[in-house]
């Protein structure tokens, strides 16, 4: 029996990737293959969090592959038929925006929108400081999407960034498997949510 094959990819909210890269070696433990894949900031930027080289050895040493981070590269998942799931986490603001709207030049949303070809499931997972502001729209957009689902989120700063929002990373496990089996986790509503990263 093949492992299942999963998609996972990051964009720009680097304050979340420490939490992302468990979640990742979780799911590696749990069995599944990992193919990582990078937005172009991702990819390339190096932050007070990580530089980008650490970027790329920590995915390689925790999944056995090397991240995709061209668009020619993710453009065979779907006519190939390359994965089960695919997975955005963090996403941010930005890619939302362009999800919403149709618009995928990047690696991680083009990535997706070949995936969606095959109507197997995308899971996104925001990380936004405009959640309930400018992104707001984008994410009520992407849950109307068919074979999109989203990992349960709240305000992550409520006090001091009373619009912004952030996944529950740890719930992604299990909004992977729900999203495997056609349903969308619930609740998507969290309560306040702390982000060790900001």
């Amino acid at each position: 029996m093949s492992k299942t094959k999963i998609g996972f990819a990051l964009t720009g909210s680097f304050c979340t990737f420490k939490q992302v890269f468990s979640i990742i070696q979780l799911l590696v433990d749990s069995g599944y293959e990992i193919q990582p894949i990078l937005s172009y900031p991702a990819a390339r930027e190096d932050t007070r969090f990580y530089e980008s080289a650490q970027v790329w050895q920590t995915l390689e040493r925790i999944t056995q592959n090397k991240p995709f981070s061209t668009l020619p590269e993710v453009e065979p998942i779907g006519p190939k038929k390359l994965l089960d799931a695919y997975i955005i986490a963090p996403m941010t603001g930005a890619s939302m925006g362009k999800m919403a709207h149709g618009i995928f030049d990047t690696p991680a949303l083009l990535g997706a929108k070949s995936h969606l070809r095959n109507s197997r499931p995308v899971l996104v997972a925001p990380s936004t400081n405009d959640g309930l502001s400018t992104a707001a729209e984008n994410i009520g957009k992407i849950l109307a999407m068919r074979n999109v689902y989203i990992v349960p989120f709240g305000q992550d700063d409520p006090a001091n960034k009373p619009r912004s929002v952030v996944a529950d990373f740890s719930k992604i496990p299990e909004a992977l498997a729900a999203a495997l089996a056609g349903a969308q986790m619930q609740p998507i509503l969290l309560g306040s949510l702390k982000n060790e990263g900001k």
